[in-house]
């Protein structure tokens, strides 16, 4: 109260006091060394030679080179996984997100007998771990391959068929919390002004609803440019994707630690990017889609 009085300030009452903001402090400092430590151990061994990343670690390398993020493309065909991983993760986006608008805008707008059914059936697919569809869909496509000739097996093609049947049920389900949160009086407004359906949904409803076709964009993206099992047996030397196209660096007689350093902070960068470019729409996306 003295020190107050000098200073000519007052503590709110509602404000913690100071072991609190003290101790917050120092908690979200340990989680930021916690969060940010394996990130200057990849940088640090990315700019270090092969022999001293294989030795004893030092926090402080001893040489700083820049030799590995050369290396890399020549070591593995790195720029053909990173076209594969690409063309499958862009086309999953672009797919899942047209069908999620779709298939959201017709529950959130129309009542139809077993909707209900519908709305817990795709959310009931997510509780179910990836691995149990991994043999079924070998399966299906193996198939369907050896029956119509259509090759699925091992071609990009059959894995953006796989990634749909992750991101596709979360992106419808996201989609229609975020449409029940956008008014009807909208839709009904533009049908007034001569709008059909299909133009009430492109013009005022998806327009509204940018925030929420974001989150799901980049989540449908994020999980398709990072997933390691489905690629790893979906795919041959051609269509390997990155996720499984690191294992490369890896031989029989080395490992070059260094190189897989450098390449999976190259690999990162499209994600932590486009997340940065987006975050405020993924934030608003997540939030509005969590809430009916």
């Amino acid at each position: 109260m003295r020190s107050e009085a000098l200073t000519g300030k007052t503590r709110s009452p509602l404000a913690p006091p100071a072991s609190f903001r003290w101790t917050r402090r120092i908690i979200l400092t340990f989680l930021t060394v916690f969060a940010l430590l394996p990130v200057y151990v990849m940088i640090s061994s990315s700019l270090k030679p092969l022999e001293d990343v294989t030795d004893t670690f030092q926090w402080i390398p001893s040489e700083i080179t820049v030799r590995p993020y050369f290396d890399i493309w020549k070591t593995v065909p790195l720029a053909h996984y990173f076209m594969n991983s690409l063309l499958v993760a862009g086309a999953a986006t672009v797919l899942s997100v047209t069908i999620a608008v779709f298939a959201a805008y017709a529950v959130s707008r129309h009542r139809f007998r077993g909707r209900r059914v519908f709305t817990v059936t795709v959310l009931s697919t997510q509780m179910f771990p990836g691995i149990l569809f991994l043999l079924p869909l070998f399966l299906i496509f193996v198939n369907i391959g050896n029956s119509t000739g259509v090759a699925l097996y091992g071609s990009r093609g059959g894995l953006i068929l796989t990634y749909l049947t992750f991101s596709l049920p979360f992106s419808i389900w996201m989609l229609i919390g975020y449409f029940d949160s956008i008014p009807r009086d909208l839709d009904e407004a533009a049908m007034v002004d001569g709008c059909g359906p299909f133009g009430a949904l492109f013009r005022v409803v998806v327009p509204a609803a940018i925030p929420g076709i974001v989150a799901v964009s980049v989540y449908a993206f994020m999980t398709a440019w990072g997933e390691v099992l489905f690629a790893s047996v979906m795919t041959n030397d051609e269509t390997r994707t990155l996720a499984v196209g690191l294992q490369g660096y890896a031989t029989q007689n080395d490992v070059y630690w260094n190189q897989i350093m450098a390449a999976s902070l190259v690999v990162s960068v499209p994600v932590v990017a486009g997340f940065l470019l987006l975050q405020r729409y993924l934030v608003a996306g997540l939030t509005a889609g969590a809430v009916k």
